[in-house]
């Protein structure tokens, strides 16, 4: 009896640990360049997650471009369409830059002005290490929070960040050929990175 009870006790632990498992959630990012795969850390940084999650979720990034591309520090989108007109946003997520995670190369980030709570749909990848945008920032303003990484699609990066660029209105480093967002959308099923 008491083998039993101990056995049941065992299985409802192992259950619990399962349910309490934090679930994987990746975005697939699907440009007019190739795919790129993001794994998003939610433990690290819940709000700016789930701020992503929902403008996934609306297709809000559906037709939106890179916008602002610079080799050797990183590519950015998230906000205009090819016309380069701005896309209405959710109110700002607060800056989550003190969460431990890096703005390593390949790291997934959320772009802001000034004010270290002003990050709403812009986010970019960072294409080289570049920890100085981490806490507290270069000047002091509070650094940028890293919520994610990509984890396919490194080759698109790569291609993305050499593309020719120019500077066009109050928009600099911004690519020639347009390079669209057709869409985003969550994996069902989750990608096993290669080790």
């Amino acid at each position: 009896m008491y083998q039993k009870l101990m056995t049941a006790l065992a299985g409802l632990s192992l259950s619990a640990a399962v349910l309490a498992a934090p679930t994987v959630q990746q975005v697939e990012l699907k440009t007019t360049m190739g795919d790129i795969v993001v794994e998003l850390n939610h433990e690290k940084a819940p709000k700016s997650v789930d701020n992503f999650i929902s403008y996934v979720k609306s297709g809000f990034y559906k037709g939106t471009i890179f916008h602002r591309v610079i080799d050797g520090f990183m590519i950015q989108g998230g906000g205009y369409d090819e016309k380069l007109k701005g896309k209405p946003t959710s109110k700002p997520v607060p800056i989550e830059s003190k969460n431990g995670l890096s703005n390593v190369k390949y790291s997934l980030a959320m772009a802001r002005m000034g004010d270290p709570n002003s990050a709403t749909s812009q986010w970019f990848i960072n294409v080289e290490d570049n920890t100085p945008l981490d806490f507290p920032g270069p000047d002091g303003s509070g650094g940028y929070t890293v919520f994610g990484k990509v984890v396919k699609g490194f080759e698109t990066v790569d291609k993305i960040k050499a593309v020719l660029v120019d500077d066009k209105g109050i928009f600099q480093n911004i690519p020639v050929i347009p390079i669209v967002v057709k869409s985003a959308t969550i994996l069902k099923t989750p990608i096993q990175p290669k080790q």
